[in-house]
Parts: C-alpha cells; sequence; structure tokens
C-alpha cells in the first residue's frame, strides 16, 4: 500500500511524516511525501515576471523535496520517496499526486491554531476531507510516534446504522494488516438541560435504555469481528458518556499505538469524505491521531 502525505515546509511540526512513518510500518506500505507549490495562470506570452516566477517555484519546490526527504531519512525502515507539484488548489493537487501513486490514503498535519496534542482542521484539509474518495489521516499538532511505532489499537466510532457497519469492515481490515486490536466505541452525550430541568432520573432512564440498545448492537459488532478471525482478547466494546462531546472523549482511555477511526455523514454525497457534525465534534476532541473514511 502506498500512502501519499502533504508536507509542509517551513514548518516545526512534522506530525504528518511520523503519523505516515507509523502507517506506513504498521501495514508494510512506502510513502511519497509531496509538496504543493503555486501555479502560474497561463498566459499567451510568458514575460519576465512569468518566468521568474517558475524559477521561484521550481527552486521552492526542489528545496521542499529535498527537506521533506531528509525528514524521512529519520525512518530508514520505511520505504519512501520525495517529491513536489505545482497546482492553484493545494487540495486537488494532493488528490491528483495521490491518483498517479494508486495511493490508498492520504495523511496530513494539524493547523497551528491549536495546543500540541490536538486536532485542528485547516480550510485546506477540510476541502480535502470535503473531495476525497480516499482515507483521510490527520495527525495531531506536534504528533511524536517514536522511531519504531506500529498502530497497536483502532479504535472505531460505531453507531449501529448502515454506514458504520460498513465502517467496521474497513476497520477490521486496517486492524487485520497492522496486527492491530479493535476497540467498538459508541459515544453518548448527556443533555445539560435535563439537569437543569430538574429531571436527572428521567434523562438516567433514557440513558440506561439507550445503553441496552447501544451494548446489543455492539455486541453484533464483537460477533461479526469474531468471524472475520478476531480473538476475544482482540476485541473491546465500550459506551463512552459525557456532558460534552470533549467529555465522553475524555471518558475513554487512550494509549500510544491507538488510532481512531470516524465515518462521514450517513447522507454524503457520492463517495466523498464529508464529515458530519457529531464526526467533526469528535474529530476535533481526539487525542490521537484520527483517520476519516469514506
Amino acid at each position: 500500500m502506498t500512502f501519499v502525505v502533504g508536507y509542509s515546509p517551513h514548518k516545526d511540526d512534522q506530525g504528518a511524516i511520523e503519523l505516515a512513518c507509523q502507517l506506513a510500518r504498521s501495514d508494510k506500505g512506502s510513502l511519497y511525501a509531496v509538496t504543493v507549490v503555486p501555479q502560474g495562470w497561463p498566459t499567451v506570452v510568458a514575460g519576465d515576471t512569468d518566468r521568474e516566477f517558475e524559477q521561484w517555484a521550481t527552486a521552492e519546490g526542489e528545496a521542499s523535496a529535498a527537506e521533506s526527504a531528509r525528514a524521512l531519512a529519520a525512518y530508514p525502515d520505511v520505504p519512501s520517496e520525495s517529491g513536489w507539484t505545482t497546482g492553484r488548489s493545494v487540495p486537488q493537487a494532493i488528490l491528483d499526486t495521490a491518483d498517479r501513486h494508486q495511493a490508498r490514503l492520504i495523511v496530513v498535519g494539524s493547523g497551528e491554531n491549536v495546543p500540541s496534542g490536538q486536532i485542528a482542521v485547516t480550510s485546506k484539509t477540510d476541502r480535502l476531507l470535503h473531495s476525497s474518495q480516499l482515507p483521510v489521516a490527520i495527525a495531531p499538532r506536534g504528533y511524536r510516534a517514536g522511531p519504531r511505532a506500529r498502530v497497536a489499537r483502532v479504535t472505531v466510532a460505531f453507531r449501529g446504522d448502515d454506514a458504520t457497519w460498513s465502517l467496521l469492515e474497513r476497520v477490521a481490515e486496517i486492524a487485520h494488516r497492522a496486527s492491530a486490536t479493535v476497540r467498538v466505541v459508541t459515544f453518548a452525550i448527556r443533555g445539560r438541560h435535563m439537569i437543569q430541568a430538574g429531571v436527572g432520573p428521567a434523562e438516567d432512564l433514557v440513558l440506561e435504555r439507550w445503553r441496552e440498545q447501544a451494548d446489543a448492537e455492539q455486541a453484533k459488532a464483537a460477533d461479526r469481528l469474531r468471524n472475520v478471525g478476531f480473538g476475544e482478547d482482540q476485541i473491546e466494546c465500550v459506551v463512552a458518556v459525557g456532558r460534552s462531546w470533549g467529555g465522553a472523549v475524555d471518558a475513554l482511555e487512550w494509549d500510544r499505538g491507538d488510532l481512531l477511526v470516524l465515518g462521514s455523514s450517513s447522507t454524503h454525497r457520492l463517495a466523498a469524505v464529508f464529515l458530519g457534525s457529531s464526526a467533526a465534534k469528535i474529530l476535533r476532541n481526539s487525542p490521537v491521531p484520527v483517520i476519516v473514511v469514506p
């Protein structure tokens, strides 16, 4: 499997490279790191300014490719190449690169407007998520996996609907290829307005009945995983409850080597990756790398 990682030069954050190497190592795959530099607008007659811009773009691209190659040299166990391309749209240029290399996954980093360890979806990544027909992996800011790190456990956000049953199949494939365990998690948010209205017991009853349904769906998910080769010690089912999405995510224990997989909205258009509101909130609160799949 080939992974394409979008490389941003002149940044201290190497989280995307770290995550891409971890994923490739776990999957016995290879990497292609690409930097996108601006593309000039076509003109009938190229003037000095156009030629100077092309020269600048070439120099910038070659320097960026060399920079990413140096970063990847720290991971000699992962086969990798570096390159650059031009484009007026960074997301589209990355998608075109992924298509040329027949990649099965795209890896990007987080924006700089969050503390280290958190995920921030930049405007470019947001456009990529809305356009991609491939899974997109996002590294938390400042992510450090370690020189020989592999994926140890894959957590799937599971709702029990048709979309997440399909997602479970993708997660099983990811975990099998990485020799990782699977954790099936259903998230629940308790409504603050119920407490303020003084109807806590009623809320508890609703939550209890909902949890019974969630447990039943998770039991089916565990059966599905057993049927495709996972042992009892490789499957975990959890219901995570919180007063907010952040609280629900924090209710879980997270370890090094964890990976969270989210599905796109069940009403997404075509095969594009499109985050529904709940998935987007889980993504923003995740302390571990996230893969969003169509």
